[in-house]
């Protein structure tokens, strides 16, 4: 029965902070289970090498002799050894091009892969995720943007106290700056020039629902996708609130037959019956932030030839898309890429379809970075080790030499097992074809 685990540090990013088990679980882990943890010593991770070593884990230079690695990002194509067990975030599940020859080189190797993202339960609904931080920092993020911006075209407001996520120490310093910035907004107003200002959020689950928390610090109404269509021609609306702006499925989108009604159960087994019906909003819009789930099955939401057609008439009301769904040519078509923490946003002119890095130019700003989570590294950490907590003990002892029919895991990371001794389990046989 193996014993050892290891952490493994994360090398995709220049700024992944984040760890997948934290050392107050360690020391519970050792303690409570006899587990051996060995921690990868890594220069920038939230968690210090002394933190670890406190917990009882051992500090190495590499993991060679341990079955079980946990880690956060995509690793190393050459890193994967004979026969081991990985537990990372994968991104194959959507037969993602550039991760296919990191699957390949992980089934040559006869190793075994549980992906995060697919620990669910009977309803499928993900029981370990980040989501909540993802959207907590790209809503600090998107309105750092938005001051930003704003002053590139000359005009002034609160918004330039917020700055970027990773900045602060801690997710309560940047709750309370935000704080401010409301009670500043709700005394004093914003400037005419830019009202009403209005925020939607696609999707309504973790990320949704982190970046609705950071925007209700701020002197919010919220009101419904029509009420946003005649906001506009409404006479003395207050200076002092924003407006915000749920969308959901069938706000997104129609059926492609005008015969027919939006049924939620057909979105989702049959998403080619159906047409984006989400044009209409954009132009009320000062910030869209996408929270949303997306695949290529589904319609986009935000075209370039849509953002073409609407720039010529003008310089929008849309002025930041804060893009946390972060899909590469996507549901957001002009999310180019997900950004780095170091180089966040980007400004996309829809004449010449060309982006450029940073704040200025013409057209609109998008904020996509990729892995915001971790400019929130250590409440997001806690928060994710404390779900995965339970099962760590199982996933480290299980005989994985069995058949996997009778490999004796939780159900819920049974689930979640993508590759079984380097061949895809019953579930996962679909990624063959983009094999």
């Amino acid at each position: 029965m193996n014993k050892k685990i290891g952490i493994r540090h994360e090398d995709k990013y220049l700024m992944e902070r984040r760890v997948a088990i934290i050392p107050e679980h360690i020391k519970k882990l050792i303690v409570q289970n006899s587990l051996e943890f060995h921690v990868e010593r890594s220069p920038k991770r939230i968690f210090t090498h002394e933190e670890f070593e406190k917990a009882g884990a051992r500090l190495v230079s590499e993991l060679k002799d341990v079955p079980v690695v946990f880690g956060v990002k995509e690793m190393p194509i050459d890193l994967f050894e004979t026969n081991k067990t990985y537990i990372f975030f994968s991104h194959v599940i959507k037969g993602q091009p550039y991760n296919m020859p990191m699957l390949k080189k992980m089934m040559e190797k006869k190793v075994n892969l549980i992906d995060y993202e697919k620990i669910a339960d009977e309803m499928g609904r993900r029981l370990i995720f980040f989501g909540r931080f993802a959207g907590l920092a790209g809503m600090i993020n998107s309105l750092w943007s938005l001051g930003q911006r704003y002053r590139e075209y000359g005009i002034e407001t609160p918004f330039l106290k917020i700055k970027q996520s990773h900045t602060y120490q801690s997710l309560e310093e940047a709750k309370k700056v935000i704080s401010d910035v409301g009670f500043e907004i709700a005394q004093k107003g914003l400037p005419e020039a830019i009202t009403p200002l209005t925020i939607g959020f696609t999707g309504y689950g973790n990320v949704s629902n982190g970046a609705q928390e950071i925007a209700g610090l701020l002197p919010v109404k919220e009101i419904t996708p029509d009420e946003l269509l005649s906001l506009n021609k409404q006479t003395s609306l207050p200076n002092n609130v924003i407006y915000k702006v749920v969308f959901k499925e069938a706000d997104l989108s129609e059926p492609i037959s005008s015969n027919e009604h939006f049924d939620l159960p057909t979105y989702y087994q049959h998403p080619e019956k159906f047409k984006s019906k989400f044009e209409q909003y954009i132009p009320h819009l000062t910030v869209l932030m996408n929270c949303m789930y997306w695949d290529d099955r589904y319609p986009r939401i935000v075209t370039k030839d849509y953002l073409e057609k609407l720039y010529k008439q003008g310089t929008p009301r849309l002025t930041v898309i804060g893009d946390v769904t972060c899909d590469p040519d996507g549901s957001i078509e002009c999310t180019h890429k997900g950004t780095e923490i170091e180089d966040p946003v980007f400004v996309y002119d829809p004449a010449s379809r060309i982006p450029a890095m940073g704040f200025k130019g013409s057209g609109l700003l998008i904020m996509a970075v990729d892995i915001l989570p971790s400019e929130l590294p250590r409440e997001s950490s806690m928060a994710f080790s404390q779900a995965l907590y339970k099962y760590i003990p199982a996933i480290a002892e299980a005989d994985y030499s069995k058949d996997f029919s009778n490999l004796d895991l939780p159900a819920p990371i049974k689930r979640a097992m993508i590759l079984h001794n380097g061949e895809l389990t019953p579930d996962f046989k679909y990624i063959e074809e983009y094999l």
